[in-house]
């Protein structure tokens, strides 16, 4: 499931994520991946290291935690600590799938489940840089508004397409989901909204509505892991 996930920063917020990542230091982002990734990488990211990649994270997670859309459709148990790219100058990543199990700081270890894609450049600030992502159904090319994410499986191929003018700005992570199988959030998200619907109008029958929370609930339970 690909998900364009709205506003999930502020104006106030992009304005003052924008200062500091003009002002912040890059490096090559070949320096964060293996032989075969850098073989197809052209971009710039925040080192590993830089206190603004970890302040600028902090920010995006605790706005998602409020976030009742990506909640109901990636169902997270964790999630890695936002990275920062910029791309610009032909910069670019070839098409390339995630790696499945990832580091967390401190130990420990998550499954990547599910990417995320923060855009924060305006689509007129450059040219090219859609994200596109190939699954069964074909490619799928986004280039969303600043403040908006892309919420897609890490199983996926895809790619960044070459800048022409400009610079993108990104964030991007990963998050291990409850529900490890995709077809199953899927139908807990179909779901999910229907319930919110239905709760939005004053003549649902209240029981119906119970008996469905209770189907959430119980699919829930039977499909998570913890």
């Amino acid at each position: 499931m690909l998900l364009h996930i709205p506003n999930v920063l502020s104006p106030d917020q992009l304005l003052h994520v924008r200062a500091e990542l003009d002002r912040a230091d890059w490096t090559d982002g070949r320096q964060t991946v293996g032989a075969q990734g850098a073989q197809v990488k052209r971009n710039l990211q925040l080192p590993e290291t830089s206190p603004v990649r970890e302040a600028l994270g902090r920010l995006i997670l605790d706005a998602l935690a409020h976030h009742p859309l990506y909640h109901a459709a990636a169902l997270p148990l964790r999630a890695l600590a936002p990275r920062f790219n910029r791309y610009e100058g032909g910069g670019h990543y070839g098409y390339h799938v995630d790696g499945a199990v990832m580091a967390l700081p401190g130990g420990g270890q998550l499954r990547s489940d599910l990417s995320c894609t923060l855009f924060l450049a305006e689509p007129d600030e450059y040219d090219g840089g859609e994200l596109v992502v190939n699954d069964t159904y074909g490619e799928h090319e986004a280039k969303l508004p600043a403040g908006d994410l892309l919420l897609y499986p890490s199983s996926s191929l895809h790619e960044v397409r070459p800048v022409t003018r400009g610079a993108r700005l990104a964030a991007f992570f990963w998050i291990q989901s409850l529900v490890r199988h995709e077809e199953q959030r899927r139908l807990l998200f179909d779901l999910d909204v229907a319930i919110q619907s239905l709760t939005a109008k004053p003549d649902t029958d209240r029981s119906t509505l119970l008996s469905l929370t209770g189907v959430y609930h119980n699919l829930l339970r039977q499909w998570s892991e913890t």
